[in-house]
C-alpha cells in the first residue's frame, strides 16, 4: 500500500513549494450542505443574477425561493430523506432549480446524461433506486421516461418546458417554432413542475435531519468502459471540492464572477466548477444548453463572462473560428481545461487570442472531480499540482509500491472531496478505494518539483511483445496522439491497441486531417519514427471523418475498439 517517500511513513509534498502565492496548503472546510450555501448566497446577493438563460435573468432570491417551492411540493409527494431523484435535463434554469430543491428536500440528486437510450437510462433508475424523474417536455426526452415508466417503477414523472424560463417573445414563438419536438405529456404518473412551484411555499422547507456527510448526489461514470457505476458524494466531498477551486484561484471576486456554463452539468466537471462554485461565491451562471461556437462567441460577447470551464475541443474551435476577431473576449480572466489533454498549441494559440489565462487540470468523478490544476502565474507542467489537502502518490502497478520521482505507475490520492464508495456496488469500492487511497486507474507520473503528467489509463495501455516474444513493451496513447498531432496536416488523432497474433496487440491510430490536407499513411509513419521508439509506431493508420466522442469531446476508445473488431 502507498506509503511514505521519505522512509518516515510521511508523504512528502513538493508540491506546495509550487503553488501560487495566496494559495494555502490546508483549508477549514465548514461542515454544511450545498442547499445551505446557496442560502448564505442568497442572502448576501439577493438582487444579484444567479442565472441568465438565453437573455432571461434569475436572482439568487428568486433561485433560493423556486427551490424551496419545488422542495415543499415534492415533499407532499412522499419524497423525503435519502430517496433518489434522476434528472434528466439539459443546461437550463429547470436543472439548477431542481438540483437544489431535490437537496432542500433532503433528497439525492442523481444526475442523468440527455443522450442515455432507454437501456441506460433503465440501468440508472434500476441501481439508483429512484422511482422519481424531473425531465422536460422535450420528445427526446420525455418519450425515454415513458417507454421505462412502467419497468422501472416510476412513481412520477416531473415535466417542464423550456418556454417556462425564457424572455418575451421568445416564450410566445416557442411552442410555435419547437412543436414538432414537443410531447404531450398525460397520464397519472404526469406532474407539471411549474404545477408544484406555483403549490409551494417559499419558505425554507422542513429537511428531515440532512447532515453534511449524507450523500448529496450519485453521478454515473465508466459507462464508455463497461457497465455505469454511481459514485455517491456527499456534501462534505463537493463543498470541499468548491472551495478546493474556490482557493485555487486567489483571485476570485465574490459576488462579481460570470461564469459561461457551456459544459453539460449533469457531468461532475461541470456540476462542480459551473454551478456549484457560483453559489458559493455569488456568480452569475450564464446557462448554455449546448455547444455551438458562435453562440458562444456571441454569450460572452453579450454576458462578459470572466470564467469559462470547458474540454480542448472548444478552445480548439474558439481559436479556429472564422471571424473569431468580430468578438471582444476581454472580459475572460481565467479558463480551465479538463476531462482530456490539452495541446500546448491550442494552450498558447487561445491565450494570444485572448489575453486569458488558460491551464490544465485533472479529476474524476470519483474525485467531485477536480484533484490537480496547474497553478495560474506559476510553471505549467502536465496536469499541474494536488490542490490544497489533496495528496496524490505514484505506486507501482503491480506492487503497489511508492515509485520514485520520474517513474511511471498508478495514480493513487485521497483528500477531503473523495468519494465514499459506489452505489450498491460493494466489490468495484473495495477495489478502488483501499487504506483511505482512491486508485485512480490512469498511468502518470510526478517529477521532482511534484508536478504530475498522465501517460495513460491502465486499460488503454498497450502491451506490444516483439522479436523475442518474451517481453511486452508498454504503448501510452497519449504519447503517440501527442506526436500525431505535431503534423501539421494532422487535426485530430486517437490510438488504440488491435489485436496481433504475433505481437499480442500493435500500436492502431485513427486520424482526421485538416481541411483540404493531403498526406498518406506511409508519410505520417515516417513522421512518428523520428520521435518514437519503433514499437511504438503505428502499423496501422486509417483516415476517418469523425472519431466517437462522449459529451465533452473525450474520445471513447472502446468504440474505436468495437468498430475495428466488427
Amino acid at each position: 500500500m502507498p506509503g511514505g517517500q521519505d522512509g518516515t511513513g510521511h508523504i512528502a509534498q513538493p508540491w506546495l513549494a509550487s503553488y501560487d502565492k495566496g494559495v494555502p496548503p490546508s483549508i477549514n472546510y465548514p461542515r454544511k450542505t450545498l442547499q445551505a450555501c446557496l442560502d448564505e448566497t442568497s442572502f448576501r446577493y439577493p438582487d444579484h443574477a444567479a442565472i441568465i438563460f438565453m437573455g432571461k435573468k434569475i436572482t439568487y432570491r428568486r433561485l433560493r425561493n423556486l427551490a424551496n417551492q419545488l422542495a415543499s411540493s415534492i415533499q407532499r409527494l412522499g419524497i423525503s430523506r435519502g430517496d433518489r431523484v434522476v434528472l434528466l435535463l439539459p443546461n437550463s434554469p429547470q436543472f439548477v432549480i431542481a438540483y437544489y430543491g431535490v437537496l432542500k428536500a433532503g433528497a439525492v440528486v442523481v444526475p442523468a446524461n440527455p443522450l442515455y437510450v432507454e437501456r441506460e437510462l433503465l440501468h440508472l433508475l434500476d441501481d439508483s433506486g429512484a422511482k422519481t424523474v424531473i425531465t422536460l417536455d422535450f420528445k427526446i426526452l420525455f418519450d425515454k421516461v415513458d417507454s421505462v415508466k412502467q419497468t422501472a417503477g416510476l412513481r412520477h414523472i416531473i415535466v417542464s418546458s423550456l418556454r417556462d424560463y425564457l424572455p418575451f417573445p421568445q416564450d410566445m414563438l416557442f411552442p410555435l417554432v419547437k412543436h414538432k419536438e414537443i410531447a404531450s405529456p398525460v397520464g397519472r404518473h404526469i406532474i407539471w413542475m411549474r404545477d408544484l412551484l406555483a403549490a409551494g411555499s417559499p419558505a425554507n422547507p422542513f429537511e428531515p435531519n440532512v447532515r453534511h456527510d449524507d450523500v448529496a448526489a450519485v453521478l454515473y461514470t465508466g459507462g464508455t468502459t463497461g457497465t455505469p457505476k454511481g459514485v455517491c458524494q456527499t456534501h462534505d466531498n463537493l463543498v470541499a471540492n468548491v472551495l478546493q477551486c474556490h482557493h485555487w484561484l486567489p483571485d476570485i471576486r465574490p459576488g462579481n464572477e460570470i461564469f459561461l456554463t457551456i459544459l453539460p452539468v449533469f457531468h461532475a466537471f461541470s456540476m462542480t466548477t459551473s454551478m456549484n462554485w457560483p453559489v458559493y461565491v455569488g456568480g452569475t451562471m450564464v446557462l448554455m444548453p449546448k455547444f455551438e461556437a458562435v453562440s458562444l462567441l456571441e454569450a460572452i460577447n453579450k454576458h462578459r463572462p470572466t470564467l469559462l470551464m470547458g474540454v480542448p475541443a472548444i478552445y480548439h474551435t474558439i481559436i479556429h473560428q472564422p471571424g473569431l476577431s468580430h468578438y471582444d473576449l476581454s472580459s475572460i480572466r481565467f479558463c480551465i481545461s479538463g476531462a482530456d489533454a490539452l495541446p500546448a498549441a491550442v494552450q498558447q494559440e487561445f491565450e494570444h487570442l485572448t489575453g486569458c489565462k488558460l491551464v490544465e487540470g485533472y479529476g474524476l468523478t470519483e474525485a467531485s472531480p477536480v484533484v490537480t490544476c496547474n497553478p495560474l502565474y506559476g510553471k505549467r507542467k502536465g496536469i499541474g499540482l494536488p490542490l490544497p489537502d489533496t495528496t496524490c502518490q505514484i505506486v507501482d502497478m503491480d506492487t503497489g509500491a511508492p515509485v520514485a520521482p520520474g517513474q511511471d505507475g498508478e495514480l493513487v490520492i485521497r483528500g477531503p472531496q473523495v468519494m465514499n464508495g459506489y452505489c450498491q456496488n460493494s466489490e468495484e469500492t473495495a477495489r478502488a478505494l483501499r487504506d483511505g487511497w482512491l486508485y485512480t486507474g490512469d498511468i502518470a507520473r510526478m517529477d521532482e518539483d511534484g508536478y504530475f503528467e498522465i501517460v495513460g489509463r491502465k486499460k488503454d495501455v498497450i502491451k506490444v511483445q516483439k522479436t523475442d516474444y518474451m517481453t511486452a513493451y508498454k504503448v501510452y496513447p497519449a504519447e503517440v496522439e501527442e506526436v500525431l498531432l505535431e503534423h501539421e496536416k494532422v487535426l485530430e488523432a486517437a490510438v488504440i491497441g488491435v489485436p496481433d497474433p504475433l505481437q499480442g496487440e500493435r500500436v492502431a491510430a485513427y486520424v482526421i486531417l485538416r481541411p483540404g490536407a493531403s498526406v498518406t499513411p506511409a508519410e505520417l509513419v515516417s513522421f512518428c519514427r523520428q520521435y518514437l521508439a519503433e514499437y511504438k509506431v503505428p502499423s496501422q493508420i486509417e483516415f476517418v471523418d469523425v472519431l466517437p466522442k462522449n459529451m465533452l469531446g473525450k474520445v471513447l476508445r472502446n468504440e474505436l475498439r468495437q468498430q475495428t473488431i466488427a
